[in-house]
């Protein structure tokens, strides 16, 4: 049954959508309307990928938390469908917060989420996990939730930072990772494991931060790739060298006796501006899929004027592992949508200058630069991006410190939101390999075929389309342009 929240959730969308499609980007999903934060129920259900998102359909800030939902065949192109869960019981109805998605063997769809309430007259904004299992379009709430409560969190952990189910299924058993605050304001992930879905029992605490690591994890997602375990999680409160808070992956090995991984390496995901609450689904061939909110909370509060949506995911990125690391790359059907190809091959450039056929808006670029055979080392190689005198945004690589600068301070932000990022990257004799996604209000860069990435929104004006090139000494690069159409 439809609650009357749900529906007139769904009415609102059906009404105001269609009304905001000029102002969405052109390749990276939305919400359509309102806002959206962290992706949700990442899943293949009757064989169609499924996404859901945080979703607030009636402003464009963060509120009352309902579950949009979205699918699609290809990962690229996107059927919107309506909005699937309304904060509307007992034991949901401060928000329906985020979890994870999987069809069961009996052919349902199951959601699991944090369903977010008070108690009459007693403790508010408490977190517990909750179920609905539905057809791919509807979804009906198991009456009798929480089916994991605040008794199930083990040695007094906090029970308003208890969250994110993700959820999985292999051997006749359901098992679910769990984000939460130790007792000791220590990040921890936390295992359970049920044979229905509905009675749980805690198993283990899987990952704990070390010192300075964070106080909370949000959005878990745990999974097997390339021979070695990965954790993906979003600590809070983290101390330097990290961020106060950043999507981190750790990689390492299973302890299946005491149902523990084994940290060997951990690093951001992504070293940009904003990216954050990554989520994961195998692909019908066994690939790894990723997608993340394009977003931070120092931006999330810029609008432009008019606009009726706020938040975008990023592309779908196909993810591995290699020497130890995370290894992602935009997902491969993104290419059945290139469009107009450009190649250019061994092409000096000392200066600046613009190319013939390199300019654009909505494009995919791969450029691999070296330095000028025979001469010094080139001092800096810039890219800029979404030029049109006024505005632009930039990539600047710095050879004798092996540093990348991702630049968005003219980009049309205010200048009081973080507008640039460094970070250290691998570049042998001066050589270097850069793929951009360029849309409508963001840059996602592949470094190095994906060993690292950096992701930003832009404000900037859509018929800003002008690309240049701008280097300190003298270099050679070959670039391979496409611009994308869906």
């Amino acid at each position: 049954m439809i609650s009357e929240k749900l529906q007139r959730a769904r009415e609102y969308e059906e009404k105001y959508i269609p009304e905001t499609a000029p102002q969405l980007p052109r390749y990276h999903l939305t919400g359509g309307v309102g806002w959206i934060n962290d992706p949700n129920g990442f899943s293949v259900y009757k064989g169609e990928y499924h996404l859901f998102y945080q979703y607030n359909p009636y402003e464009i800030k963060w509120g009352p938390m309902h579950w949009g939902h979205v699918k699609s065949a290809d990962l690229v192109h996107w059927e919107r469908l309506p909005c699937a869960l309304a904060p509307d019981e007992d034991f949901d109805g401060d928000g329906c917060f985020s979890g994870s998605a999987l069809e069961t063997p009996e052919g349902r769809h199951l959601l699991m989420y944090t369903g977010v309430y008070s108690e009459n007259g007693g403790e508010q904004g408490l977190q517990a996990q909750c179920i609905a299992l539905g057809d791919g379009l509807n979804y009906e709430k198991y009456p009798f939730a929480p089916v994991i409560g605040g008794a199930e969190v083990p040695n007094a952990g906090s029970v308003r930072d208890f969250r994110d189910p993700n959820i999985s299924y292999a051997n006749g058993k359901y098992r679910a990772v769990i984000g939460n605050r130790s007792a000791e304001e220590r990040g921890r992930v936390l295992l359970y494991e049920s044979e229905d879905a509905i009675s749980w029992r805690f198993v283990s605490e899987l990952y704990s931060c070390a010192d300075g690591g964070g106080k909370m994890c949000e959005c878990p997602d745990f999974f097997a790739l390339d021979g070695k375990y990965a954790l993906l999680s979003c600590p809070l409160e983290m101390e330097a060298p990290w961020p106060g808070s950043a999507a981190l992956c750790v990689i390492g090995s299973y302890d299946g006796g005491a149902e523990r991984l084994v940290q060997e390496n951990i690093q951001i995901i992504d070293c940009g501006t904003d990216f954050y609450a990554p989520q994961t689904v195998l692909s019908h061939d066994g690939r790894r899929i990723m997608m993340a909110w394009l977003q931070s909370w120092d931006s999330c509060g810029c609008h432009l004027p008019g606009q009726r949506f706020m938040g975008q995911m990023s592309v779908p990125r196909e993810l591995g592992i290699k020497n130890g690391r995370l290894i992602q790359k935009p997902v491969r059907e993104l290419e059945l949508c290139r469009r107009g190809k450009t190649l250019l091959y061994d092409v000096a450039i000392s200066g600046e200058c613009s190319l013939s056929g390199i300019s654009g808006r909505y494009l995919d670029l791969t450029l691999t630069l070296r330095p000028e055979t025979g001469a010094e080392m080139y001092r800096s190689f810039t890219l800029k991006l979404a030029c049109d005198g006024e505005h632009e945004s930039s990539v600047c690589f710095m050879p004798g410190t092996g540093t990348l600068r991702l630049d968005r301070r003219s980009c049309g932000l205010p200048c009081d939101i973080v507008g640039m990022k460094e970070f250290p990257v691998r570049a042998e004799k001066g050589e270097i390999k850069l793929r951009l996604l360029l849309d409508r209000y963001s840059i996602e860069l592949f470094v190095n075929d994906g060993e690292q990435v950096a992701s930003t929104v832009i404000y900037t004006p859509p018929e800003a389309e002008g690309i240049s090139f701008v280097c300190e000494g003298a270099a050679r690069m070959d670039i391979e342009k496409y611009d994308i159409e869906v």
